[in-house]
């Protein structure tokens, strides 16, 4: 092997060298913070560890919202028709959060069991729903219907 392919070699061997240490530091970083999402009922089936952070997401169960009068903690309950998860949030929720709706929660299982959520997403419209809670809801075998108001029904709310 003359020495010009032999450096060659050695050029080529540390790229393929390098591209590979980067996809390895990619990958492991990605892994540390991929949020999974789970429903209610997954909770319920595993023991999660009190550090893993995933997004919890359902439907709010009607009757369950109640707001500490002194401070911004909100403390609801998150279901998929089979199970329901206690959650916290301290913070200002979404103009659209509310009782029957869906929401997806980012946080933790506390050692009480209750879910401490750090943000708190709700729907956008009237028609929306993300894939994963209407999936969840389905596998609980509580699909999600939306009730939306006739145009007649629109207006004598409106006033119009």
């Amino acid at each position: 092997m003359t020495p010009t392919r032999k450096k060659r070699l050695a050029v080529v061997g540390l790229i393929v060298l390098s591209v590979g240490a980067a996809a390895t530091v990619a990958i492991t970083a990605l892994q540390d913070n991929m949020l999974f999402f789970i429903s209610p009922s997954d909770v319920h089936a595993q023991t999660l560890p009190a550090d893993r952070h995933f997004r919890l997401g359902g439907l709010v169960s009607e009757g369950s919202v109640s707001r500490d009068p002194h401070s911004l903690l909100v403390s609801f309950q998150v279901t998929d028709g089979a199970h329901e998860i206690p959650v916290t949030f301290t913070g200002i929720l979404p103009d659209l959060f509310r009782e029957g709706q869906g929401v997806i929660a980012h946080g933790n299982i506390g050692p009480d069991g209750v879910f401490h959520a750090r943000e708190v997403l709700a729907r956008h419209d009237e028609t929306y729903m993300p894939n994963e809670v209407a999936r969840a809801l389905e596998k609980a075998g509580t699909p999600h219907e939306v009730n939306m108001p006739t145009s007649r029904q629109a207006q004598n709310q409106s006033g119009y």
